[in-house]
């Protein structure tokens, strides 16, 4: 009897154990797949029991989108809870590349406080966090690859910007990163796109301390901050003032103050000499308001606001950092170290009961990066234009007009910019070998009454196949004024071009003589340079290139052009920075090539070979309408060029398959960010 009772009680008792047991399982199983691939185990928590502050923020992810308030909350892929022997954190991750939130080049997740403040007022935030990683891929030379920032002020009004930016940086290979901060400068007026940053040193270096090339980096920092190490940042704004403190266990404590209601960079004179390195030689020279931030709502931001992009850096050499991203892959760049990773353990606000609602900011910028801005938006003379695109489709209303083969617009980091895009094979014009994404005035002028014509470019690709002893190889043209009467020649004719495995290539512009008589076929043309060499340099052999021009342009480098022509006379400049401006003069009416002694040299070498040595109408383009060109016009084309030295580049067309021409660079593309169209001026 005994023996059977205790044998009961022995059974119930294995049976409420291994019950208990099993549930412990469970629990433990269910933890361990929340990890989403790290080693360590997710509480089963949300963010807001670790860190109970969630209610005074929007949580933007890595993919773009403002899930709102975290209270409840989590997200495997972009935002969790993890904890190690160090306690309980909150997890923040991004990919290099994503849906991002607002007009940056950069994934977040990211907290945004609901409410803003004025700089007057009283207002905190305090983290303390560690970096687990950032990028393992992307650019030395470009300051911002290989970084994260983990906490901002930023500006809900005016041109949005950012008083302050906490920065992580950790170059491969490097035990050791560096802590900065930065402060953006809010710039006078209404242009945004010459805005810069300022670098303050924590721990290590600041933002301007690069790598000589792509893969070369400076020095480790000796005092910097490993990934894992634990630090702590308070941002205290009172009076308009900015007060900040840094600590972190072994690690000298570090205090700054900066002024948000009065600006320290008012007159080009106060411009620091951190910013002449960075900023100024990609045209970021502006000036900010004397008042600075007063008047403007700020808020807090709070997360992994990662750095690192795959744009290239020849689009901006400070912002793109040319970084891995597999083509948009979250997962594959999890998987190799291609996102950023930070983990708070604690972190509060508080702000004065005067701040207010902030959601402005989050209407105007959810979605915006998949929002359609079209060309007219960035350019606004677009009505005066027709185009004609690199499939041969012509569009006649192109006001509320894109197409993102050809025709769209894009933000390099500063400002936007349209883009004109044509491969080096599809369908063209009549009387043309080459593929355009080109507009077409809709404006003809004789040149007796004139017309004007102005630009600011940069050439992002030429294609990299070709024939180097073929003059139009490897260019594109990126303006012109085109004959609508007669031969329906071309008086000018503004060309880029770079050979392949040059830094620099060269900017001229071409004048095609408008033959006499009924045969167009002996034109040809005359090339003069303005930066680099002339049409006429060319290679010895199909691989054989000239010498890289000294004095040349770098794809991804500005230039502007102005064509002004007035009582039959053009006037051309030619403007960039660091570079002499150049002016030409040429006549329009009236021409120098009326016998064959007038024929220059140049000429001689190019044109007289293929058969091309006509003579000019005496009064050259005079009574004939004329009209403007602008966008890319491809000059490489897949023609033989046994058949024409000149013109027929012998390039990979890939059977006229568009997208493998763009994959494998046979292509051509340029950038506008102004330009306008009008009546001929008296010259200056």
């Amino acid at each position: 009897m005994n023996f059977k009772v205790f044998n009961s009680v022995s059974v119930h008792y294995l049976f409420m154990l291994s019950t208990i047991l099993l549930f412990i399982s469970c629990k433990e199983n269910k933890k361990q797949k929340s990890t989403d691939k790290t080693d360590n185990v997710a509480l089963g928590r949300s963010a807001n029991d670790i860190i109970p502050f969630f209610q005074h923020w929007n949580l933007i992810l890595g993919d773009g989108s403002n899930v709102g308030q975290a209270l409840d909350y989590e997200n495997k892929n972009f935002f969790y809870t993890a904890s190690d022997d160090h306690g309980d954190w909150v997890v923040f991750k991004t990919p290099n590349a994503g849906n991002t939130h607002g007009t940056s080049n950069n994934t977040r997740t990211e907290l945004a406080q609901l409410k803003k403040w004025s700089p007057m007022t009283e207002a905190t935030m305090k983290a303390t966090l560690k970096v687990m990683n950032v990028s393992t891929t992307g650019d030395a030379r470009v300051a911002s690859t290989y970084s994260v920032v983990v906490g901002q002020i930023h500006s809900a009004d005016g041109h949005e910007n950012e008083p302050l930016k906490i920065f992580y940086k950790k170059f491969p290979g490097h035990e050791k990163g560096s802590v900065f901060w930065h402060y953006e400068i809010n710039t006078a007026g209404d242009d945004n796109s010459k805005r810069w940053d300022y670098s303050y040193p924590i721990w290590g270096y600041d933002f301007s301390v690069v790598g000589t090339d792509e893969n070369t980096y400076p020095p480790e920092p000796v005092d910097g901050i490993a990934l894992g190490e634990e630090f702590t940042y308070e941002v205290v704004i009172k009076e308009g003032m900015m007060y900040l403190t840094f600590t972190s266990e072994g690690h000298e404590t570090k205090k700054f103050t900066k002024n948000l209601i009065s600006s320290e960079y008012a007159n080009l004179s106060d411009m620091p000499e951190q910013t002449k390195k960075l900023f100024v030689p990609i045209g970021q020279d502006g000036l900010e308001r004397k008042e600075a931030y007063t008047g403007e709502g700020l808020f807090f931001k709070l997360g992994t606001y990662n750095q690192t992009n795959g744009k290239d850096p020849k689009i901006n050499k400070i912002w793109c950092s040319g970084a891995e991203t597999h083509g948009g892959d979250l997962q594959k760049q999890y998987a190799d170290g291609n996102y950023a990773e930070v983990w708070f353990k604690s972190a509060d606000i508080t702000i004065s009961d005067d701040a207010i609602s902030n959601a402005g900011y989050f209407e105007a910028n959810d979605g915006l990066s998949s929002k359609t801005v079209y060309p007219n938006e960035v350019i606004p003379f677009m009505d005066k234009f027709k185009i004609l695109l690199g499939d041969g489709t012509e569009v006649e209303d192109i006001t509320e007009f894109e197409h993102k083969d050809f025709f769209y617009t894009v933000i390099d980091g500063t400002r936007r910019w349209v883009v004109y895009k044509t491969p080096n094979s599809g369908v063209t014009s009549k009387n043309s070998s080459n593929t355009r994404t080109e507009l077409h005035e809709k404006r003809e002028w004789l040149p007796e009454d004139g017309g004007k014509l102005t630009g600011t470019c940069k050439v992002m690709q030429v294609s990299i196949s070709g024939d180097a002893r073929v003059a139009a190889s490897y260019s594109t043209v990126v303006g012109q004024i085109h004959s609508g009467e007669g031969h329906e020649n071309e008086p000018l004719k503004i060309f880029y071009k770079k050979f392949p495995g040059h830094t620099k290539g060269s900017v001229f512009w071409n004048y095609e003589i408008n033959p006499e008589g009924d045969d167009n076929s002996g034109r040809w043309e005359y090339s003069n340079a303005v930066w680099g060499h002339d049409m006429s340099v060319i290679g010895k052999g199909k691989n054989d290139y000239p010498a890289e021009p000294k004095n040349g342009i770098e794809l991804g480098e500005e230039f502007s052009y102005e064509v002004n022509v007035y009582k039959g006379i053009m006037y051309l400049t030619f403007k960039s920075e660091d570079h002499e401006t150049k002016t030409f003069t040429k006549n329009l009416i009236s021409s120098e090539y009326v016998k064959k002694s007038d024929f220059p040299a140049q000429m001689k070498k190019l044109f007289v070979p293929i058969g091309q040595d006509g003579t000019e109408r005496t009064t050259a383009y005079i009574g004939e309408l004329n009209y403007f060109k602008q966008g890319a016009y491809n000059q490489t084309n897949g023609k033989s060029p046994e058949t024409n030295m000149v013109w027929f580049a012998g390039a990979e067309t890939y059977g006229g398959d568009i997208a493998k021409q763009y994959e494998n660079g046979c292509y051509t593309e340029v950038w506008f960010r102004e330009a306008t169209v009008g009546q001929g001026t008296p010259p200056k």
